[in-house]
């Protein structure tokens, strides 16, 4: 372990400080143990004012913050949350005590997850910090375990491919949209809950619904539309803006491509329009060749290279 590293996990340790030991309990055991089997806060232990003053992100810290704000930041930043963002984007933040934090992160890890998978959870969703173990979290581990059918093993996994589904309310976003989903031919739990988790944690009126009615006014028939959703789910991923109207403009007016092209192959929207599509387009149109959609888009560079090398001889 680094230096850094090892300074890290003790100041975490400083931060939760630990349960009090039966006098058999062994010192090793007890150092080793993870935030969440140890103890209180620093509320109820000897303040620790002069070994935190040690620690580099002590000192940029104002002068007039309170001790205990110093502390709970000192903490964050230790998990690996950046403090100031989070503290922007839930204000709850601020009173909230180190208490309820440590509870949060206990809870967490009573269900697989692993201190090292916090700091990224908490920064893409730092309202979990203050979210209500019962009420909030509890619900969601229910949901996954028993609407989605995953084991508690895959807890972690689950949670670490969509952090989101720990922000989201299962009654009023997350059954509501697996129902949706059901309803439109997505049988299979196992993809949605380690393939697609970001379907369940979108809106079904202001995300699924405008995105498979932009592609029906495109001149697909509903059913083209849902067989195309099911068949690449990454489309109810994509901006309107930002990509099916600029790459839907560029395949029609520049490829000359068909409806039929696309219901086919509708991955065509996941390919980069700079990156990929525009420069093998180019490509095949200076040197006058066809290649289908697929071939184009799908093959790795070498692999395009040496499928336009035979479609050139096959052509001479």
């Amino acid at each position: 372990m680094s230096a850094a590293a090892a300074s890290a996990a003790f100041h975490v340790s400083l931060c939760f400080s630990t349960h009090k030991s039966s006098p058999s309990s062994s010192s090793s055991s007890s150092s080793q143990a993870p935030i969440a089997e140890q103890a209180t806060t620093l509320s109820t232990s000897q303040p620790p004012k002069s070994l935190l003053h040690k620690h580099p992100l002590w000192s940029p810290t104002h002068k007039n913050i309170s001790l205990q704000f110093k502390e709970k930041i000192l903490c964050l930043e230790i998990l690996g949350v950046d403090s100031g963002r989070a503290l922007a984007q839930n204000p709850c933040l601020h009173t909230a005590s180190l208490h309820s934090i440590h509870s949060i992160i206990n809870f967490l890890e009573s269900k697989g997850i692993q201190q090292k998978d916090l700091g990224r959870i908490f920064g893409m969703c730092p309202r979990i910090l203050t979210s209500d173990i019962k009420t909030n979290l509890y619900p969601v581990f229910n949901f996954i375990s028993y609407d989605l059918k995953v084991p508690d093993q895959d807890l972690r996994k689950i949670i670490n491919k969509c952090p989101r589904l720990l922000d989201c309310s299962v009654k009023d976003q997350l059954k509501p949209t697996l129902f949706y989903l059901q309803r439109l031919g997505f049988k299979d739990l196992h993809a949605l809950a380690y393939q697609d988790p970001i379907l369940l944690v979108s809106s079904v009126e202001k995300t699924l619904i405008p995105k498979l009615d932009y592609l029906v006014s495109l001149g697909f028939s509903r059913n083209d539309v849902v067989g195309m959703v099911k068949r690449c789910p990454d489309l109810f991923t994509f901006s309107i803006e930002n990509n099916f109207k600029p790459k839907f403009e560029y395949f029609v007016d520049q490829m000359k491509g068909t409806l039929e092209d696309l219901r086919e192959f509708p991955q065509y929207f996941t390919f980069s329009l700079e990156k990929r599509i525009k420069p093998r387009h180019m490509e095949v149109l200076q040197n006058g060749v066809n290649v289908p959609l697929p071939l184009l888009l799908k093959s790795t560079d070498d692999e395009f290279r040496e499928l336009f090398k035979a479609t050139q001889e096959g052509e001479s």
